[in-house]
């Protein structure tokens, strides 16, 4: 950068001390953090949901049968058949995508179950042609907001990523669902409802014993991992064994939306009023997938507007100025670019906005994407770092998935110094002692087992948190 003119050079500094956040940061958001996480769990709530979700057990790796699994995501629907052998820890899947029409995201309610249903009746026809089928249990990923107090149930609290169908909100979505599959005379019996990190949390651990957490870094955060019962004050009147786990669902997007302890700059600030539901979701906001492109731009087009700075100087910036119109990926390629000059960098700018960059602008563009990268993996391992200080977690796996962590250049790496930083790692020790790899499939198998998990709570007559015990035996 020596050869930046001083303009530049100044913004360059300035956005560093802006989007720079140091250890003493990260341990002082974790603190607040872990206060969060328990205010969660106590019977006022708090920000933070901390959702029951009736998995209560981590799996053996010894859990057999064959189960079905449903992932209804944004644009797709999944369909899976998975068998679980007397190996433990293996498992067979058979799955099929099919399409969420657009025009059934604002259908009716009808429409919608009966077009998954049909999905699944396609699947069961192709898979298993004139077979006779006893009762196929279906763990279904539905990763949308919902109360759940059964596995086997779930009211969605609201519709998310595009979908507005009338009728479902406040109401269950399981008989709505069941009622379709009947009308088919498929013998599929919906035994859980799941959440995609829940289903992380449990495929992960399926595999790897040393799994403690799941987490997603994608186009949203969140993280689940096992309670006990007795640390959960909101389910006190259960009366449930205090030492029986329960898997927790944090959806904990929203923690600090009181803004409290977070390093909101301007733009973060920028984001949130302009998004769907301000003063919702902050941590989200700065760390998500979804956002990370636009922080980019928004800083940018500040810069460009600015007097004292020579930036895309008499170049039409329309295209930049186009809310989301970049997303994290466009971070991902600038900072992937390997060469010296960062051609690739100006034919991405070049491409996608009509604006041709100097060799001091791509340098600028180079380090804000590096520093809005960085503390996105900083800051997200300030949640997994929390968990594990609420439950005196020294040493585990976590399993993370998402397009953010599975993605983006060294996530990883800056995420793991982060935790280094908050926990006082010993600088000199040779592996990570919370160790953050890539998960296991968690909407596919993590719900199959989840289903066979459920079954063999009915079969040890432990029923909390089932409605339809009776369907399962």
């Amino acid at each position: 950068m020596a050869d930046m003119p001083q303009d530049l050079l100044e913004q360059t500094k300035k956005l560093e001390d802006l989007f720079t956040v140091d250890g003493e940061t990260l341990k002082k958001i974790t603190n607040h953090f872990v206060s969060e996480l328990e205010k969660g769990l106590s019977v006022g709530g708090g920000n933070i949901p901390m959702n029951p979700t009736w998995v209560m057990s981590f799996p053996t790796g010894y859990e057999t049968g064959t189960y079905l699994a449903l992932d209804m995501g944004g644009t797709n629907l999944r369909v899976c058949e998975i068998e679980l052998p007397d190996e433990k820890g293996e498992f067979d899947i058979i799955q099929s995508k099919y399409r969420m029409p657009e025009e059934l995201k604002t259908g009716s309610s009808d429409e919608l179950w009966g077009y998954i249903a049909d999905c699944l009746q396609q699947f069961i026809e192709y898979h298993h042609e004139d077979e006779k089928l006893s009762t196929l249990h279906l763990g279904f990923t539905f990763s949308y907001p919902a109360t759940q107090d059964y596995i086997d149930h779930g009211v969605l609290q609201r519709w998310t990523k595009g979908f507005d169908v009338a009728g479902v909100e406040g109401k269950d979505v399981v008989p709505m669902f069941e009622a379709e599959l009947k009308k088919r005379g498929l013998p599929i019996k919906v035994t859980a409802l799941i959440n995609d990190t829940t289903g992380t949390l449990i495929a992960s651990a399926y595999t790897d014993d040393q799994m403690k957490i799941g987490c997603i870094f994608g186009t949203g955060c969140n993280a689940a991992y096992m309670e006990t019962c007795g640390a959960v004050p909101k389910l006190a009147h259960m009366n449930l064994p205090p030492d029986m786990p329960i898997a927790i669902n944090c959806e904990y997007g929203s923690f600090d939306n009181e803004h409290l302890v977070l390093p909101r700059t301007q733009y973060d600030i920028i984001i949130d009023r302009d998004s769907p539901r301000p003063g919702q979701q902050s941590f989200e906001k700065m760390i998500a997938g979804l956002y990370l492109g636009e922080i980019f731009r928004l800083v940018l087009v500040n810069l460009h507007e600015n007097r004292d700075v020579c930036i895309f100087e008499g170049q039409d910036i329309s295209k930049l100025k186009k809310p989301y119109s970049l997303d994290a990926s466009f971070l991902s390629l600038i900072e992937e670019d390997p060469f010296e000059n960062l051609s690739e960098t100006a034919d991405l700018f070049s491409h996608k906005l009509s604006l041709t960059l100097s060799k001091p602008e791509l340098e600028l563009c180079r380090r804000l994407a590096e520093l809005i990268g960085t503390r996105a993996a900083r800051l997200s391992s300030c949640g997994v770092a929390a968990i594990c200080k609420k439950k005196d977690i020294k040493s585990c796996h976590v399993g993370a998935d998402g397009s953010v962590f599975n993605k983006y250049p060294h996530f990883k790496a800056r995420g793991a110094q982060a935790l280094s930083e908050i926990l006082d790692w010993d600088p000199k020790s040779r592996k990570d002692p919370i160790d953050i790899r890539a998960a296991e499939d968690g909407s596919g198998v993590g719900a199959a087992l989840i289903a066979a998990l459920t079954l063999e709570r009915v079969k040890k007559g432990n029923l909390a948190g089932i409605r339809d015990a009776a369907g399962m035996s």
